[in-house]
């Protein structure tokens, strides 16, 4: 008889430490998707429970109420109220905070309204005692008929009690812990008379929220005799609302007491000294300083030996193998492609590295209440900061974000801007430019000269950012002003294992997210070099062994000189000369010409690209890394470098301001609606980036 699994949802308010207890009950086994026809990132993951039995337990986005004012959080209200869904819960688990037990509550008490089996978790019972907090958990387990499990996710205790409670949940009660229906008792009665059959709860959230409710067809409750107008539904949500914190005050009076006399709280003078007006900007500034300090001078040793180890592999391949186009494939195409990316592994792994701690030390949210004082000079809503600042990671979650945003205007124009925020994908193009063309000295001693490089590019792409935000507030009139208003949690040592793991998920979905990119690029990108039309391709090595400077030549030099010349008239060397004349006054060549095409499918496509170039012009007798080649590739007519500091600085600025990733469009198109934005969005901000990179060159050439 195969093992029962439990379908288990997890379900909280932000900043509960939802995730710890998730990452408590799953460890490694987690998966990251999105919810079915949606594009909100959900998390699921298998749990062991007692006697044998399994569970599966779905990480539901945070919400405050089952009162919905944004996309993620009606996702959560759709999968409960839905029993045909695959992922409908056996039970939930109502993840609380302690300190904030009141609040967190409410959301409690509309989930019990929905007769689901739900167990509440009041997390961080380790701050009690220094908060001077008691809960009597006999009483508040009759009052809210349910049964709690007294967790702290930081030491672990209480999820082996939780696991007992999850493998029993048959005995949960699932009664509503009070009548909401009493703010209206004649409305409410005439909604339970016309849909006898339908859970009453469930038919008031399909009512007053912008919800499915599996075959129950909208405009038949809209048109019943009993329909309210939209401002008497939300009266008698305000009503709910009351009546709910009424019961809760109630039980808290007796099951919860606080003897503030033992509070230790050093908060308020912490968030004086960081969310100061001049010392919080000096503090957070440091901040950055030491990340991206730490990105280049930690991350040096293993980068290096990264580089070399896949240089080596590639000769290696080569020198072993059967001569043939597999082994060329191999060698010149998959190995260079994929090292192209692998190398940048650990500056990725320390940057989520510092966003993880700055998130989960709660550090993180008194950035943004102070990036908020800059974001409304600017005519950015208060809550477009969120974004801006997520868009360190990726843009494609970081536009999403911007769905909290109420006024469409607002809301527009942070997703417009939020590309020019420096993300992920942009720092191997960054850091290999940057180690090419900014000597690696230090400042006063203390300061890595490409660290603070690093960093002005992160503040010119923010700064990119606010400043066309401002244009196109200018252009588009917005006028309404909205309130950014949002929790500070309490500051916290940050969990070792949610770190771990944050930082595991984030660089594995950077990996075999641009890895499946970059490999199929790289086939392409070798097949098109490898190949071409014509007999200049195919009688390379006989026109260029018959030229009279090339007879003295020694053989290597000779090699080198026909596989470039196979190169230039290969089908890629056909493209990238015909796109190089409007790039040549960018100081760009048609190999990087190439490289930027290819990275508009994913930003760090670039490294890789020129990679399998660089490997495929060359006889590939040595072991020379992707940023030897680089360094030593030259202008065969001026014999100068390439990437000689105007170039570097040209292309640093390309990629700052350029739109380059048609990930990032599509998801513009999908949260507009329109090709209209999208289209702006890349026209506009790469005619931008190329009027930038082609004044910066030439006044630097």
């Amino acid at each position: 008889m195969a093992a029962q699994n439990i379908k288990i949802a997890l379900i909280g308010n932000p900043n509960t430490g939802k995730t710890s207890v998730f990452n408590h009950l799953t460890g490694l086994n987690q998966q990251v998707g999105n919810y079915p026809g949606i594009t909100v990132e959900r998390k699921s993951g298998a749990c062991k429970l007692p006697n044998g039995t399994k569970g599966t337990i779905l990480d539901l986005p945070g919400t405050y109420s089952l009162n919905a004012s944004s996309i993620d959080e009606n996702v959560v209200i759709e999968l409960l109220l839905n029993k045909t869904d695959k992922d409908y819960p056996d039970v939930a688990v109502v993840v609380t905070d302690v300190e904030n037990l009141k609040r967190n509550l409410l959301l409690f008490t509309q989930i019990k309204d929905l007769e689901i089996p739900t167990i509440l978790v009041i997390n961080m019972s380790d701050r009690m005692e220094r908060k001077g907090i008691s809960l009597d958990i006999a009483y508040l387990e009759q009052q809210l008929k349910t049964r709690i499990a007294l967790v702290s996710s930081r030491k672990g205790t209480g999820i082996d009690t939780l696991k007992g409670l999850i493998v029993n949940y048959h005995s949960l009660s699932t009664e509503p812990c009070l009548n909401a229906s009493s703010i209206d008792p004649e409305y409410f009665n005439g909604l339970r008379n016309v849909f006898p059959t339908q859970q009453l709860y469930k038919l008031w959230l399909v009512i007053t929220q912008d919800v499915n409710f599996g075959q129950l067809e909208r405009n038949e409750l809209h048109n019943s005799s009993f329909a309210k107008s939209k401002p008497e539904l939300k009266r008698l949500q305000q009503k709910e609302t009351i009546k709910r914190y009424q019961f809760i005050n109630d039980v808290l009076k007796t099951g919860q007491t606080i003897d503030n006399s033992k509070a230790k709280d050093l908060r308020a003078k912490l968030d004086r000294v960081l969310t100061h007006k001049v010392f919080g900007y000096v503090i957070f500034f440091g901040v950055l300083m030491l990340i991206f300090q730490s990105i280049f001078s930690w991350s040096s040793v293993p980068m290096d030996f990264i580089d070399e180890s896949f240089a080596s592999l590639a000769s290696y391949t080569e020198a072993h193998m059967a001569p043939g186009k597999l082994t060329d494939l191999i060698s010149q195409g998959i190995i260079p492609g994929i090292g192209g990316v692998v190398i940048f592994i650990p500056q990725i792994a320390f940057l989520f590295l510092f966003i993880s701690v700055l998130e989960e030390s709660g550090y993180m949210s008194r950035v943004v209440f102070l990036m908020d004082k800059i974001m409304k000079r600017f005519g950015l809503s208060g809550k477009s900061v969120v974004p801006l600042i997520s868009g360190t990671a990726c843009a494609i979650p970081a536009i999403m974000a911007a769905r909290n945003i109420e006024n469409w205007r607002e809301r527009l124009i942070t997703i417009l801007v939020t590309p020019f925020t420096t993300c992920s994908a942009r720092l191997p193009v960054y850091t290999i430019l940057i180690s090419l063309i900014i000597p690696e000295k230090m400042i006063f001693g203390l300061f890595n000269q490409q660290g603070l490089v690093l960093m002005l590019l992160y503040l010119l792409g923010f700064g990119g950012a606010i400043l066309s935000a401002w244009i196109l507030n200018k252009i588009l009139q917005v006028k309404h002003k909205s309130f950014f208003v949002a929790e500070m949690p309490n500051y916290k040592l940050p969990l070792f294992k949610n770190v771990v793991l944050n930082v595991l998920e984030k660089t594995k979905a950077f990996v075999y997210g641009a890895g499946k990119i970059i490999l199929a690029l790289s086939i392409l990108i070798w097949f098109m070099g490898s190949h071409g039309p014509g007999e200049k391709f195919s009688q390379a090595e006989t026109i260029i062994s018959s030229q009279p400077e090339n007879k003295a030549l020694p053989e290597d030099q000779l090699n080198d000189k026909i596989a470039a010349y196979q190169l230039e008239n290969s089908y890629i060397g056909i493209v990238g000369k015909s796109i190089e004349p409007v790039i040549k006054p960018l100081g760009y060549d048609w190999k990087i010409g190439i490289a930027i095409v290819g990275s508009f499918a994913a930003r760090e496509v670039f490294v890789g690209t020129l990679a399998t170039i660089y490997n495929i012009g060359s006889s590939g007798e040595d072991e020379a890394t992707i940023k030897q080649r680089m360094n030593a590739e030259v202008d065969p007519i001026t014999g100068k470098k390439i990437f000689n500091f105007a170039t570097g600085v040209s292309l640093l600025l390309f990629y700052a301001f350029a739109m380059q990733c048609i990930s990032t469009l599509a998801i513009t198109k999908k949260e507009t609606n329109s090709w209209k934005w999208p289209l702006i969005q890349l026209f506009g901000m790469s005619g931008f980036a190329y009027v930038v990179s082609l004044i910066t060159y030439q006044l630097l050439k």
